[in-house]
């Protein structure tokens, strides 16, 4: 019998039932305020004495889940005995605040929980008494069970037959006990539509910001990666000719992988959600030194600058220089050693940026290929499309690949 019972109490089954009694006998401190009213009416009836000390116990219960501490300790402790997948209260949103009924779903759940204990207990406690107690007299005795004025006689072997039907009617009371508990924790205790929405606009912005980690971590390191791979390659080659050359690759190495660092620390300690110092900042402002580290790697970089790039700030500058940064990587991985044109022009109504190279086989120093996950284009689309402007990327005729997009003025804000 007790092999067959296992199965009935796997899972959340023991510690379901213990959470469902712990909360009966949480209620129990309120029960002498409950009694005053039923003592100060002497002269009503038992049964309406009985139902008025029910009512004024099941509001004084109602009553402490108003708290919101409640709420917050009865989401805990559902979600670790009952295995109940509750996520925590929005903080800051009060459930007074929801509307219709959603400010009295918490008080509901805590007088359901209080009632469902309080019988679940008295009902598998009477049966697994009455299971313990009955084979006791099997061999010829008489017992007899009694229940709420009704009595039944049981004798010989029948007992056992009585005594295993009530201990499964309490292991099924047990059981309906945590199930009804885990179907209406979700319900009463989950978010209301209020704290859903709170939660949905919370994701959305965790979403965008990783996002946005994702962007940075693939521009910046993704470049520093490619640099230094391009660079290491120059200075081995020249160490022996031109140790002036090779120094200044290394110099060069260890400048982009410090920056790199300083984004990388960042990142991590955003995703963390620990304090980290300010988010490093690579402006239009930046050009010239990332134009250096390309020529450092060994390329060929001719700019063409024009406007009043100084009064380009905020979103439209950071921006500019990120695609920028990722067009001229994509120049170093797969273009084919040839001068790299760069153009910016910044006009009353716009940044407009092209980063033109050849395509082909590399003629130069350094790795002939390079892995690439696919995300560098697509990224740049991206960022493009939610500053509103416009963005190319293909064939430049049959020998060289082109990048151009344009930023409309409004998206320096």
């Amino acid at each position: 019998m007790i092999r067959g019972l296992r199965p009935l109490l796997r899972g959340s089954t023991y510690s379901g039932v213990l959470f469902a009694y712990c909360g009966a006998l949480a209620s129990l401190p309120l029960l002498p305020l409950a009694l005053l009213p039923a003592l100060s009416w002497r002269s009503a009836p038992e049964g309406v004495q009985l139902a008025l000390v029910l009512l004024v116990w099941a509001v004084l219960v109602g009553a402490v889940g108003l708290a919101r501490p409640v709420r917050r300790a009865l989401v805990v402790s559902a979600r670790r005995l009952l295995r109940v997948p509750l996520p925590n209260p929005v903080a800051g949103r009060r459930n007074s605040g929801s509307p219709g009924l959603d400010r009295w779903r918490t008080p509901l759940w805590l007088v359901l929980h209080v009632a469902v204990g309080w019988t679940g207990a008295l009902a598998s406690g009477v049966l697994f008494i009455m299971g313990l107690s009955l084979p006791g007299n099997w061999l010829g005795g008489e017992a007899r069970a009694s229940l709420f004025g009704t009595s039944v006689r049981v004798s010989g072997g029948w007992s056992w037959v009585v005594a295993a039907v009530c201990i499964l009617l309490a292991v099924a009371v047990c059981v309906l006990v945590t199930k009804s508990l885990r179907w209406s924790a979700p319900r009463l205790l989950g978010p209301s539509a209020a704290e859903r929405l709170a939660l949905a606009a919370e994701r959305e912005l965790l979403l965008a910001e990783r996002n946005r980690i994702a962007h940075e971590l693939h521009d910046s390191i993704g470049h520093t990666l490619t640099a230094a791979t391009i660079q290491a390659a120059v200075a081995g080659e020249v160490l022996s000719a031109d140790p002036a050359a090779a120094r200044a690759a290394m110099r060069s190495i260890e400048e982009s992988t410090r920056a790199a660092l300083e984004d990388l620390d960042y990142v991590l300690g955003v995703l963390r959600e620990e304090q980290s110092g300010t988010a490093p900042t690579r402006t239009l402002a930046d050009l010239p030194e990332l134009l250096d580290r390309l020529r450092h790697a060994g390329a060929v970089v001719e700019p063409e600058l024009s406007g009043e790039l100084t009064q380009v700030q905020g979103t439209l500058s950071r921006a500019a220089y990120r695609i920028l940064q990722e067009g001229l990587t994509n120049a170093l991985r797969h273009g084919a050693g040839g001068p790299i044109g760069v153009r910016v022009a910044a006009g009353p109504d716009g940044l407009d940026l092209t980063v033109v190279n050849r395509t082909g086989a590399r003629t130069g120093p350094g790795p002939g290929t390079f892995p690439t996950s696919g995300h560098g284009l697509p990224g740049l689309a991206e960022r493009v499309r939610l500053l509103h402007g416009e963005f190319q990327a293909g064939p430049d005729g049959t020998q060289h690949w082109r990048l151009s997009c344009r930023l409309p003025a409004r998206a320096s804000a």
